[in-house]
């Protein structure tokens, strides 16, 4: 009897739920690295198939407008391989990069912009645009001279 409540003490320790709780991490990290793969390759596919459809007949007068939205859809692509990157960087430190968070961040806002329609856009939408910009660059800013002092 005193054995299994040694036991029963052991496996609801601190340390035991710790290591489970890392195992729960490793395995949802790994099933997201793995579904942003998919989403990688389907994102790849909206972007070949708009490509052939509407770069290679393209109506007139709609080539900017296109453009624009060709854009917007390769910085997709691009945000999402940096979100892999911030999921398989976590797999290989077991640390959010905040860095690379940042970085992503401010390639979303940069397809925002791209992809942003002036005539339908109200002007607090833009301000808000420019002061989360402003935002994340001052964040970037400070990471990247903190962790250049952190190398020196």
């Amino acid at each position: 009897m005193r054995k299994l409540i040694k036991g029963l003490l052991e496996v609801t320790s601190d340390k035991s739920f710790m290591h489970l709780i890392e195992i729960v991490e490793v395995i949802v990290s790994k099933l997201l690295s793995l579904l942003m793969v998919v989403v990688i390759f389907a994102t790849l596919g909206d972007l070949a198939i708009f490509i052939f459809k509407e770069i290679l007949s393209p109506e007139e007068g709609r080539f900017s407008q296109t453009l624009f939205k060709t854009f917007g859809l390769f910085l997709n692509v691009l945000i999402a391989l940096e979100i892999l990157e911030n999921i398989t960087g976590y797999l290989k430190k077991h640390v959010l990069q905040v860095e690379l968070v940042i970085v992503t961040s401010l390639i979303a806002i940069a397809r925002k912009i791209i992809i942003l329609d002036l005539k339908v856009t109200e002007g607090i939408e833009i301000i808000g645009l420019g002061i989360a910009i402003l935002s994340l660059s001052i964040s970037y800013l400070i990471i990247r001279s903190s962790n250049s002092k952190k190398d020196d």
